[in-house]
Parts: structure tokens; sequence; C-alpha cells
């Protein structure tokens, strides 16, 4: 994937789901990982020619892990003239040592994203952009199903009403293969996962699953993934009218 191609499924979800409006002022949530790297590259690329001027901020939550490197981001941020901030939190002493979850991605998500929304929020952004991508989306459904019994994910578009904040998916459109091949070719500066959880979570366990019923199945992701863009899913109606296309969640 060049680009060129990235630019092109970018801009389509912007528009199918009315992502970014003239003006907004958008932080984008940068874990370090291929995904929100290439996110990041993406829409400063598409900045530049965008007939809706729109302004950016990259943040990265610092989790309190220890070793964790952040310089090649920085230059990559310094090079494409965005600013970066990195807010120090305790989250992984919470959560490892003084809670000792047994599974912590859930508590872990939502406080790195109330961190996150709150940073953004100060930085004067009306928006923040998540890294998610198509697998993603077909995972989170897997894992409603099986662990919270019920037919749900995650919307292209969310209003958090209590931070008068939206969250933006802009690469919806991706696949995990196609971030992988166009991070590697730019050389984007991953930072490797420092979490103790990684690689043994119900995500990294549903994502094997998918990849082997895709294995018997050849096409199945793409055709979950069409199934839940053209279901009732909220969120899920093409529209060019953001009143219509946003699934509001009550913030902290």
């Amino acid at each position: 994937m060049n680009m060129k191609w990235l630019l092109s499924n970018l801009r389509k979800a912007i528009e199918d789901y009315d992502m970014i409006q003239e003006g907004d002022r958008i932080a984008i949530g940068v874990s370090g990982g291929k995904d929100s790297l290439t996110l990041l590259r993406g829409l400063r690329e598409l900045q530049r020619f965008y007939p809706k001027k729109f302004e950016i901020e990259a943040i990265t939550v610092d989790m309190g892990f220890e070793g964790v490197d952040l310089t090649g981001i920085q230059q990559l941020c310094d090079k494409l003239e965005i600013r970066y901030t990195i807010p120090k939190t305790d989250i992984a002493q919470i959560i490892f040592d003084e809670r000792k979850e047994k599974n912590p991605c859930s508590l872990c998500a939502k406080m790195r994203k109330g961190v996150l929304n709150n940073i953004a929020v100060e930085l004067g952004c009306n928006k923040v952009a998540l890294g998610h991508h198509k697998d993603d989306l077909v995972e989170t459904l897997f894992l409603s199903l099986f662990y919270e019994g019920r037919i749900h994910t995650f919307a292209p578009v969310t209003y958090l009403d209590r931070k008068n904040l939206f969250s933006i998916r802009p690469l919806l459109y991706l696949s995990e293969k196609d971030i992988i091949t166009f991070s590697e070719k730019e050389s984007l500066p991953v930072v490797q996962n420092p979490c103790i959880a990684n690689g043994f979570t119900k995500r990294e366990y549903v994502k094997n699953l998918i990849l082997k019923l895709n294995q018997e199945n050849p096409g199945l992701s793409d055709r979950l993934f069409k199934a839940i863009d053209t279901s009732y899913i909220p969120g899920f109606k093409k529209t060019r009218h953001l009143s219509t296309n946003v699934t509001t969640l009550k913030s902290n």
C-alpha cells in the first residue's frame, strides 16, 4: 500500500461518515503502534490538500512503563511539523501493581482514553482521531458477542457529550495487512508494546480465531465488515449528515 492508496481510503471513510468539518482541531491518539503512526502520517498528508481546513495535534499517553523510547515519534512529529504532547501517568502501576488486574485491557483502555480526551480538550481540540481499522471493527464485534452477549462494535464517529468531543476513526476502510505494508514501506518509528499482557488478551485470542476462520473461509473478514457496514448497528448508516450518523456516549 502506498500513500495514494492510503489517502484514497482515508478520504472515503472521512466523507462517507462526515468525520471532518471546516475548522476542526483534531488530536491524534498516537500509541506508538503501526496503526496510529499510519493515521498520523496519512492525516498530515491529507491536510495539505483537503478542501475542509483542519489542524492536528499528536498525543501519546505515557502509561508509566519503563524503557519506552518515544524519540522516533518525536522526530517524526518534528519532521511533519506537528506539535507532540506526552502526558505522563501512573496507569501501569495502578493496574498491575496496585489493583493486580487479571483482565486489565478494559480498565486500561478506559483510563488511557480518559487522559487522551482530557488533554485533547486542554489543547483546544474538538475531535480525537483513533487508529482503529477494519480488522479491529470485526474483532470488537466478536468480543462483544463472546463476552458481553450483544451485537455491538465501535462506530465511525462517537460523540462524548460530557467532553463535547468527537472520536473519529479514519482508518476504518483499511485492513491490518494494508497498514503493516505501509508502515514498513515508510519505515515508521513503531514502538514495541511494553504491556506485560500483550499477546495474552481476549482480543489476541479473537484475532487468531478470525485468522483461522479466514483461512478456512477466504474473504470472511470482508463479508463480516460488509454485514456490519450495512446493518442496523448504530452509527453505521452512511450519510453526509453528521447529526444522524453519531453514536453518543456518556464520557467520564
